[in-house]
């Protein structure tokens, strides 16, 4: 329930790149270099509007784009490679203020969970365990048929949490992450740390950063 800027809710759910830890440039660097193979150069832009979706449509819509035939196994190929050099060299950073304001939430009694389209392999190897285990369900790639934009994982998310749609909201960075929420009934804030306000018109408040989110907002516990 929402009144101006004030949310009474039970639950925050949280996408975890570019919301939570600052992976983005790695997950970009990494489409990059594996896409540069094939002659295909893309921007930060190409990356990160796309984020959440699952790897298989980007590599799809990408190609696409350029007027570039992908069948099956190449398409394969990109997504092993891809997802080889981002392990390799991702490193865990975190998005300036996550990490307190994540268990200020926690402290005070609500229930929080992590929506994301990465793979729970990859959550577990970027979230220290300490930060992990704040959260009352982590939904990943591995649990859903369909990815954002979907509303699949949002859905699922409520379900583990054991709150209903209007005792939720959720904090986004991606058009893709916010179509899924909003499709999945929804409430939805995104913070401009991977892109601009532009590309974030769906969301229900777009804020600068964490900082100003918590500042502009105020999360009041609903009991029971």
């Amino acid at each position: 329930m929402r009144k101006d800027n004030n949310f009474c809710v039970k639950a925050v759910i949280f996408d975890m790149d570019g919301v939570i830890t600052n992976t983005m440039p790695y997950h970009f660097n990494a489409w990059k270099e594996a896409l540069a193979k094939r002659g295909i150069w893309v921007s930060c832009y190409d990356v990160y509007k796309r984020e959440g979706q699952p790897g298989k449509e980007t590599v799809k819509e990408i190609f696409s784009e350029h007027s570039r035939f992908l069948d099956r196994d190449e398409q394969k190929d990109i997504l092993r490679e891809k997802e080889g050099i981002f392990n390799a060299k991702v490193r865990t950073k975190f998005v300036k203020g996550s990490r307190p304001f994540l268990k200020n939430l926690k402290n005070r009694g609500f229930r929080i969970a992590i929506v994301t389209g990465t793979s729970r392999k990859e959550v577990r190897k970027i979230l220290p365990k300490e930060i992990y285990n704040l959260f009352d369900t982590v939904v990943t790639s591995d649990e859903v048929k369909n990815g954002k934009p979907n509303p699949e994982p949002f859905l699922r998310g409520i379900k583990n949490l054991g709150v209903s749609k209007k005792e939720a909201i959720v904090i986004e960075n991606a058009p893709f992450g916010v179509l899924a929420a909003k499709k999945a009934g929804l409430c939805c804030i995104a913070v401009e740390t991977s892109l601009p306000k532009r590309f974030l018109k769906g969301a229900d408040l777009v804020f600068k950063s964490i900082a100003d989110l918590q500042k502009n907002v105020s999360f009041n516990l609903v009991e029971g």
